[in-house]
């Protein structure tokens, strides 16, 4: 688990490259405070930062191949790489190392682009192949590690040719003063949308991020960009045998678990007290060599709290376990956690996170967490629709649209019922963004400056793919999951905190073999006789207490909505309703003061669409203190 960072230059690398990459890996050194190390040749340096896990003495990076023509920095771990060693041993490969690093550099001189395929694991790494000139840089399946990239392609000569700056997170690239750093105003209105800005856009327009399950090749002064796996849900109806898919998952997961404990520091477990961590833990804790550590993190409102559950795993496992209780956010955390982020990021989540992996990463710098059980298995209560939803859809779609948009139009902002015609009138695509999202497209529009009305995405470019076939709305939806909120939010959020702590978080439940076999599960399988999840409640069924299994499902969230009405009332009024206000810039400002107040008359719950606000002024704010301060 590291940092990386790069130049690419076809002209030539000049000593400004040499500085640029020293600069960005010490911005990067809170994802790698064990070491650093540059390489650089005539096109290209390439840098990085370490947190020593594996082959803790000899695992320093860059690492090469034999003849030292292939360079790789690399930000992950490949969790099968003993398997693949031992392979590539057979071939007649000489290793240095023991690191998990090595073997995708001769894994590369195998398969080429291709060896991405044979990885199982989280990674973003930049391979330079010195003979073939070639840049490969590629991304893990889920999008567990990041990687941002600005690219100039310059000119066909080789005197002014292709010139490409990458990092694992925006705040390195960003280092480079040359880029063009105006907002993507169509990323914010996506923001707005989902609460994130999904790749491959970044919240500026001259940096992009390569998206999950995506490699890039810079060769002969051309960048190309390909996916090479996704995940797939082609029928609801399998003819699998219950049976032998319970099995096959049960043998599954203790693998999934057992190569993720791979390591030469301990190892520990997050525990919220719900289906997946539960069932992360117990598997682990009979796999562990020693004394699992267990972290868990409550709130003082009791609709929000688990600790009682998390509890109850942990001494039936005897774990070393550690609670966070949460009574307030720290008044100085909400700037400095934007700032760290790098881009507007609205997931209240981010809050709790943050804690929890600060008292991980005070006791070890590896943990296992349960996320992705929900979008694999089921897990949300979302994704089957509602006995209102299908009523309605039961109308004619040219009589329905017209008829609900119109009612809604006509009520307040702040009347309950208004976002549930909306949801009604549209298609399966829009329901689900205005399900899932934050402002739907109405709500965008009222909040533009009239100026802006043009950016406002009026459909959904971001789920439309997962909308389409033949399998149940059920399934659409944790496709659309699968391939967004998961690995844009979920995974960002995890990746942003951990890492400022210097943590490595693993998740067994993102093995893509895992993840290939629940899509290929039928759906009456994961919502077995209306049970969410039933699989993995099948798995933990004797692991843990029963009511464990059956109480009602509470999601890993943080009390805002009680919070932004009174003692967060007058933070938020300063940040949305004043003159200091600068998201004016884009929005109307009679419409950021009113839902501020909307909000406190409690007629609404607009405490979500309150938070995305709020953490888009804080960067615009940190934004302009950090350009007066470079000046």
């Amino acid at each position: 688990m590291c940092g990386i960072c790069g130049v690419y230059n076809l002209g030539s690398i000049a000593e400004r490259h040499r500085r640029l990459v020293a600069t960005m890996n010490n911005a990067l050194h809170h994802r790698g405070p064990d070491g650093d190390g540059v390489y650089s040749d005539e096109s290209v340096v390439l840098g990085h930062r370490r947190l020593s896990i594996i082959d803790l003495s000899g695992g320093d990076q860059p690492i090469f191949n034999e003849d030292e023509s292939i360079a790789i920095v690399f930000n992950g771990e490949i969790y099968n790489y003993r398997e693949l060693r031992k392979e590539l041993l057979g071939k007649g490969h000489r290793f240095r190392t023991h690191s998990d690093t090595e073997v995708i550099v001769h894994l590369y001189e195998e398969k080429g682009v291709e060896c991405v395929q044979d990885l199982n694991g989280m990674f973003a790494f930049a391979l330079w192949d010195k003979n073939r000139r070639r840049l490969f840089i590629a991304r893990d399946r889920f999008g567990e590690k990041p990687l941002y990239y600005h690219f100039n392609p310059g000119s066909n000569s080789h005197s002014s040719g292709s010139e490409l700056i990458f990092a694992s997170e925006l705040k390195a690239v960003v280092k480079d003063g040359r880029i063009n750093l105006d907002v993507d105003v169509s990323a914010l209105d996506d923001y707005l949308a989902y609460g994130y800005v999904p790749a491959p856009k970044s919240i500026y327009q001259s940096v992009k991020k390569l998206p999950p399950a995506h490699y890039m090749v810079l060769e002969n002064n051309q960048l190309d960009i390909h996916r090479y796996w996704s995940p797939a849900i082609t029928s609801d109806v399998h003819p699998m045998d219950a049976g032998d898919a319970m099995e096959r998952l049960r043998e599954l997961m203790l693998d999934a678990i057992n190569i993720r404990l791979r390591s030469d520091v301990p190892v520990g477990a997050f525990l919220s007290g719900g289906i997946d961590s539960s069932l992360i833990v117990a598997l682990s804790a009979a796999q562990y060599g020693g004394k699992l550590t267990t972290f868990s993190v409550g709130f003082s409102e009791r609709d929000f709290d688990e600790l009682s559950y998390a509890k109850l795993v942990a001494e039936r496992y005897q774990t070393d376990h550690h609670e966070i209780m949460l009574k307030d956010i720290d008044s100085t955390l909400f700037p400095r956690l934007v700032e760290h982020f790098d881009e507007p990021f609205a997931d209240p989540s981010a809050v709790p996170t943050y804690y929890v992996t600060q008292e991980a990463a005070r006791h070890l710098k590896v943990c296992l967490s349960g996320d992705a059980g929900d979008e694999l298995f089921c897990g949300y209560g979302r994704y089957r629709p509602q006995l209102a939803e299908q009523k309605l859809k039961t109308i004619p779609e040219s009589i329905r649209r017209p008829l609900f948009n119109g009612a809604a139009n006509i009520l307040p902002d702040q009347i309950p019922g208004k976002g549930l015609l909306r949801r009604a009138a549209a298609s399966d695509c829009v329901h689900w963004q205005r399900t899932v999202g934050v402002f739907d497209s109405f709500e965008r529009l009222n909040l533009w400056r009239r100026e802006f009305d043009t950016v406002v995405d009026r459909g959904a470019w971001l789920l439309e793919p997962y909308f389409r076939g033949d399998i149940s709305l059920t399934s659409q939806r944790m496709l659309a999951d699968q391939n967004t909120y998961l690995s844009e939010d979920i995974l960002v959020k995890v990746d942003r905190n951990s890492m400022w702590h210097s943590l490595e978080v693993r998740v067994p439940l993102l093995d893509h073999r895992l993840a290939e076999l629940a899509n290929e599960m039928p759906l009456r399988l994961k919502y077995a006789g209306e049970v969410q999840k039933y699989p993995l409640k099948h798995l933990l069924k004797g692991l843990v207490p029963d009511e464990l299994l059956t109480r009602k499902k509470s999601g890993f969230g943080m009390p805002i909505k009680y919070w932004l009405k009174d003692r967060l009332y007058e933070y938020s009024k300063e940040l949305l309703a004043s003159q200091s206000t600068l998201s004016r810039e884009f929005f109307d400002a009679d419409k950021l003061s009113g839902l501020v107040e909307a909000n406190r008359s409690g007629q609404r719950d607009l405490s979500r669409r309150l938070w995305t606000l709020m953490w888009f002024e804080q960067w615009m704010r940190n934004e302009k203190t950090t350009m007066l301060n470079e000046k």
